[in-house]
């Protein structure tokens, strides 16, 4: 049956607050997106529906193309001089929103300041690696490295990694993105107008966007199906078949996100690798796969790295399968073969963090693991996580690009402390075994030095793998444009709302 907005009012009375909020301006785009963004920091991770709106209103030197490759974007060219130093070549026409140009100038404040000693940046750390910049002029900046770093393109790629105008304020970042932030109602919507200098011709298609929070996943596809917006992101998987199935709709999906586990390693239990290793045996990952994807997933027993990558390591992938009784001995030889209480943070705004973490509760309850569920919404477990405030949390993401390299933001515990990161975690081995991987240019030492991060990875169990899973957004036939990016980069997609436009 073809849902109406009339039917889908009377059907569901509390969506009176979403019909308000989505009154169409003349030629608005509409963008339903699953939480308000907690802050749109250029620097700061505080989730992707906030990465989406960070994609909209800041650019960085590089980013990604519709086919997962890297391409300029304020720098036109780049290049390596030696293994430690990285040249960028900035673009003549790229100015911020208020108008200045953007110099090398500004690009070495911005990497200053995520480097700085108070900085919440989330790339501080890698950026306290630089031992020098240059600027020999207006459009060139050198970096130097303390080591030399073969990924540090991806870094700069990153949609952490906005460059803002040195006359922003914490209350009003300036960036240089297609789109400028014009006014918002908190915790309700954004509306976005087109920056009319931004430095790629006849771009942004779009005029003017409101971004639109559905934390309700239902009401997120009602909307979408009675015309209220234009495109979707986190398309629930139990709704993925009716959309493939209405005529009037394009899902677009791929595989790339994931779910995982991270712990509070600072005290009990979980400061031991053989409580989390019997943790990681103890999951049935199927149930998960069944219970939060609907089947559009697949099992995740090892560190995501996505099997069409060349570092891809069949046999290591399946490190933490199935195993209660290598769990219950495991936890034998940590000295809780009883068992133990504990909690697992997750969300209830998300279908897939509260049934995945359902089932590992199930799971850990079958090896004496007894598990109490805490489910805030969204931006109070983001909260929860950055302060550190859990044992077991569930985390969904994907990793910062396709190279493995990506992982590091996770596994890494000599980073700044985040939600995506396990707390008080360290494994130097692993961390010492991926700094030689990144430094490394030869692709197939850089494959040896990957397999032996992996192999420590699985002893200490930095994360706990669960599940690969669909990612979806979906919109109507008359959308153009917008593009779901391949694997790892399914988050960056809202880059492509450069290119989007509706017809009629």
């Amino acid at each position: 049956m073809r849902a109406t907005r009339r039917s889908l009012i009377a059907g569901l009375p509390f969506l009176t607050l979403a019909d308000a909020r989505a009154q169409r301006a003349p030629g608005q785009f509409r963008f339903g997106l699953s939480a308000f963004p907690p802050s749109v920091q250029a620097w700061a991770n505080t989730g992707t529906a906030a990465a989406t709106v960070k994609l909209l209103i800041h650019r960085g030197l590089l980013s990604y193309d519709t086919a997962g490759k890297l391409r300029g974007e304020l720098a036109e060219a780049w290049s390596n001089e030696g293994a430690a130093t990285w040249v960028f070549r900035l673009r003549p026409n790229a100015v911020f929103q208020n108008g200045d140009p953007v110099t090398a100038a500004d690009i070495r404040w911005n990497l200053e300041q995520m480097a700085a000693e108070r900085s919440t940046a989330f790339y501080r750390n890698e950026m306290q690696g630089i031992e020098r910049i240059e600027t020999p002029d207006e459009r060139t900046v050198r970096i130097t490295m303390k080591t030399p770093v073969a990924t540090l393109p991806y870094w700069m790629a990153s949609y952490h990694m906005g460059m803002v105008s040195r006359r922003s304020t914490p209350q009003q970042q300036i960036g240089a993105g297609p789109f400028i932030l014009r006014g918002q109602e908190r915790g309700t919507f954004m509306d976005l107008a087109a920056f009319d200098r931004y430095y790629k011709p006849g771009l942004p298609r779009l005029k003017d966007i409101r971004i639109i929070a559905y934390a309700d996943e239902t009401l997120r596809v009602a909307a979408l199906q009675a015309g209220d917006v234009d495109l979707i992101e986190y398309v629930p998987w139990q709704s993925m078949a009716g959309i493939e199935a209405d005529s009037r709709l394009t899902l677009d999906a791929v595989f790339g996100p994931f779910m995982y586990l991270v712990f509070n390693a600072t005290r009990g239990p979980l400061a031991d690798a053989r409580v989390r290793r019997a943790i990681a045996h103890a999951i049935r990952r199927d149930d998960i796969v069944k219970a939060a994807f609907f089947g559009r997933g697949a099992p995740l027993e090892g560190l995501p790295i996505a099997p069409q990558s060349e570092f891809f390591d069949a046999e290591l992938a399946r490190g933490w399968h199935f195993d209660p009784a290598l769990a219950r001995r495991l936890l034998a030889e940590a000295g809780v073969a009883g068992g133990f209480t504990t909690s697992i943070l997750a969300t209830a705004q998300y279908g897939m963090h509260k049934d995945t973490a359902e089932v590992v509760q199930q799971s850990l309850a079958a090896i004496g693991i007894q598990a109490e569920l805490r489910l805030p919404d969204w931006a109070t477990r983001v909260n929860l996580g950055n302060r550190g405030q859990y044992e077991i949390a569930v985390q969904g993401t994907a990793t910062d690009n396709n190279d493995p390299d990506g992982i590091s933001n996770l596994v890494d515990g000599s980073l700044s402390p985040s939600y995506v990161r396990s707390l008080g975690l360290r494994v130097p081995a692993l961390e010492e075994a991926m700094a030689a991987a990144r430094a490394e240019f030869d692709p197939a030492r850089r494959k040896v030095l990957y397999r032996d991060a992996q192999r420590i990875a699985l002893q200490e169990v930095p994360i706990c793998g669960l599940a690969w899973r669909s990612q979806g957004y979906a919109m109507p036939k008359t959308v153009t444009g917008f593009r779901n990016m391949p694997g790892a980069l399914s988050f960056f997609s809202g880059i492509t709302l450069e290119e989007t436009a509706i017809a009629g």
